[in-house]
């Protein structure tokens, strides 16, 4: 199991605040979107004493309904039992078991193509309806899809959060709201889970994510043909 084979390798677990604070080999474990299948790792996690995260997407709390964004559109399609959310009486069941819950945003948007009014709404708005519905403090941001710049960091700390947790590319451990996390899926293996999770973890995942996002060079033109010359 990848968990044991973290703890085995040194790493401490910690709360989601000792985390963001000290750094190092450290170890929280964090849920985004607050899935119902979140439930059934709690008790793998209570038996090895690691603490973990939920971030919830506040505007599907109200009904636990499937999560509904394009990405995600052809496994709702196919599993919609798979993309169900945990409502407000659940994710309260979880604080009750020592699980933090933050805020995943409202709607689970693109951060960064929004306008400065939205992005706040988008922030401000998910952290207070999670203080309200829970009664406890909502501290810690995910960033949808990982992504943030400068921009949306500014708008998480005025917002009110003390930490805002990012993946590994882009992210910098110095900075409170751009604080690295490693993703682990069930399709990761052994060896990869390793790798994901050693000292080459994250400047790996950085060059991969340059390589995804480098603009592809501009196409020669053919001699003799229109407009379009070069393009497939």
């Amino acid at each position: 199991m990848h968990l044991r084979g973290v703890l085995c390798r040194g790493f401490r677990p910690v709360s989601a605040g000792e985390a963001v604070e000290r750094g190092g080999r450290v170890l929280h474990v964090t849920f985004d979107d607050a899935f119902r299948s979140v439930s059934l790792a709690l008790p793998v996690l209570e038996r090895l004493g690691i603490p973990a995260t939920v971030f919830v997407v506040t505007s599907y709390a109200d009904d636990g309904r499937p999560v509904a964004v394009p990405e995600l559109a052809a496994e709702r399609d196919r599993h919609p039992e798979h993309l169900a959310t945990m409502d407000w009486d659940a994710l309260g069941a979880l604080l009750e078991r020592g699980v933090e819950i933050g805020s995943h945003t409202q709607t689970h948007a693109h951060l960064g193509q929004l306008g400065d009014a939205e992005l706040t709404r988008e922030l401000r708005d998910s952290r207070s309806r999670c203080e309200d519905e829970l009664r406890r403090p909502c501290r810690y941001l995910a960033y949808p899809y990982g992504e943030h710049d400068g921009r949306v960091q500014r708008a998480a700390r005025l917002a009110g959060y003390r930490a805002a947790f990012a993946l590994m590319s882009g992210a910098d451990a110095r900075n409170p709201y751009a604080f690295p996390r490693v993703d682990l899926y069930g399709y990761d293996g052994t060896f990869r889970a390793r790798v994901k999770t050693s000292v080459l973890g994250g400047p790996l995942s950085k060059v991969l994510w340059r390589l995804r996002t480098r603009p592809e060079p501009a196409q020669r033109p053919v001699a003799g043909r229109g407009p379009d010359a070069g393009r497939d």
